[in-house]
Formats: C-alpha cells, structure tokens, sequence
C-alpha cells in the first residue's frame, strides 16, 4: 500500500491546490489522506482504482475539516502567477487568465472540472468521489464550459465596426 500510494502523490497534490488555492494546505492535505489511507488500507477493495479511492478520501478531508477552518479565516485563493509554472509572455497571460476565470467558478463545478478534464476521471468515478450522481457532474460540467465560454475574457477580442459602435 505504501509503494502503491507514492505513485499518486503528485496528482493528490495538484488536487489538493485546486480545492485549497494553497501549496501548504495541499501538502497538509495529501499528508492527511495518506494516513487516513494506511490507516484504512483494509477498506481498500481490491481490484478498484486506488487513485479514486485516494481522491474521495481527499475530497472528505476537505470537506470534513480543512474548508470550513480556512474559509471561515478568509483564506483560500492563490494568485495566478503562481499556477502558471514555466510559461513565457503570452502563454503565461493566457494561463492567468484561464486559471483566474477557472477559479471563479462555484467550487462544486470547479471540483468536477477538475477530476474529469485534468485527472481523466470518467463521469461515474467523479461522481464517486464527490458522493454525488452522475446527471449532477453532467450538469456541473456543462454549467462550468457554459460560464467559461460566455467569459468575454477567453474569447477573442473582435474589434468592433464604427457603425457597430453605439
């Protein structure tokens, strides 16, 4: 379990950053969920996906402690500039902006967009780990492209006609 567990700590942590907004409560988090899952290794079916598993003890974590503390502290937004790693110039504008907009949405669409386009979940796991139907992460997904494609931000900037102009 433990050799097992180290292969997935990268994509805990990016997890973790997504729900927190914070590098510290991302580690505090994937510390928390790998001990919670020693401690539970007997819980752990066989044969299923352990990263799901991973994820929903995670997202309990979450939920259970972590949010309402930080919350109600006023915490839990990261700037952009951090997220946006490596990139250069208008790269690294564009992924500001995404991660700024991408953030903004509600949490509940934000955890789905998440687990099903960056970690590659099907519909039916992210459902699993968010403890929610399958028609709910459906319509949390297509809320948040919604939102995402009616950002006049993300879309290209068309230069208006004078005779366009009021």
């Amino acid at each position: 379990m433990r050799n097992e567990i180290g292969q997935y700590l990268s994509r805990l942590w990016r997890y973790g950053l997504v729900l927190s907004h914070r590098r510290d409560i991302a580690d505090d988090l994937v510390q928390a969920t790998c001990v919670r899952a020693l401690e539970r290794a007997a819980q752990f079916t066989l044969g299923s996906r352990m990263d799901r598993w991973l994820f929903s003890i995670l997202h309990s974590i979450w939920l259970n402690e972590v949010r309402a503390r930080h919350i109600r502290q006023g915490q839990g937004f990261v700037d952009a500039d951090d997220l946006a790693g490596e990139e250069n110039g208008e790269d690294t504008i564009w992924a500001n902006e995404v991660m700024q907009r991408v953030n903004r949405l509600p949490e509940a669409q934000r955890n789905a967009l998440f687990l099903v386009y960056v970690e590659e979940l099907s519909y039916r796991e992210a459902a699993e780990v968010l403890g929610v139907p399958i028609g709910t992460i459906m319509s949390r997904l297509a809320a948040a492209r919604l939102q995402l494609a009616n950002d006049s931000v993300l879309q290209p900037h068309i230069p208006q006609s004078k005779g366009e102009r009021s």
